[in-house]
């Protein structure tokens, strides 16, 4: 009897034949080494040998080490992304939030060890930290969409920056923290989101009360002033007003 084209074992050589995303060696090589290395002892040459790739084919993936740190967050934002689910829908913001941020940690797991290494190196560095904040703000415009949180409205990009910041106080502790339960983690977590929570509801009271001033503004800006609609009365009509409005004698 013929064999099957698609047995299992035939689909199992067909997964194992094919071809490694080259961008994705790149990035794990790098954190590889920075497992083990200083941030700054580790050269291009070292990543793109640790790779299995060329240095040129290095270049046309990266530019930067930096830029191979923006690499892994595209890859962790696939990992959640391809792990979203309706299941919390119906749930408050709040806790879709935590879901959110514990299912990152869990993506970002397997990097745990070089991440602890160059976070001390990044943090000490204000210009490094600003590029890795625009990538983190693109990242977490789609991690909130996927959450069901608005992220265009007008108050979108402090929802977003908003967002960055818990997560960046949360990883500090994921960082250091060993248990399996990840105990700390989550009670860093936890009072992260009460503390955003408080301070974007006085932010919204505040959106919500300056409405008509910003409408004001806009109106302002764009060269058009504010005109107040006049009926034009003749003298007859005046002195029937002030009749009607005389006092009764």
């Amino acid at each position: 009897m013929a064999s099957d084209p698609l047995s299992s074992e035939s689909v199992t050589g067909a997964s194992a034949a094919a071809p490694a995303d080259p961008r994705r060696q790149a990035v794990e090589a790098l954190m590889r080494l920075a497992a083990t290395r200083p941030w700054d002892e580790i050269e291009l040459g070292d990543i793109a040998t640790e790779a299995g790739l060329t240095l040129a084919k290095l270049r046309g993936l990266f530019p930067s080490k930096l830029a191979m740190l923006g690499g892994l967050t595209r890859i962790v934002d696939d990992a959640v992304l391809a792990d979203v689910s309706d299941d919390l829908a119906g749930e408050p913001v709040r806790e879709r939030l935590f879901d959110l941020v514990m299912r990152r940690l869990d993506a970002l797991a397997p990097y745990k060890a070089g991440l602890r290494r160059i976070a001390p190196v990044i943090r000490r560095d204000p210009l490094t930290m600003a590029a890795l904040n625009r990538g983190a703000v693109n990242s977490w415009r789609y991690m909130l969409a996927s959450a069901g949180i608005a992220t265009e409205d007008g108050l979108g990009p402090v929802r977003v920056q908003g967002a960055v910041l818990l997560m960046a106080r949360v990883t500090e502790v994921w960082l250091q923290d060993d248990e399996p339960e990840l105990s700390r983690t989550m009670a860093r977590l936890d009072r992260e989101l009460k503390t955003a929570g408080r301070v974007m509801a006085r932010v919204e009271d505040v959106h919500r009360l300056t409405a008509p001033l910003r409408g004001l503004a806009r109106a302002l800006c764009s060269g058009r002033r504010p005109t107040v609609r006049r009926r034009e009365r003749s003298d007859e009509s005046l002195r029937r007003e002030g009749e009607d409005f005389a006092p009764a004698i």
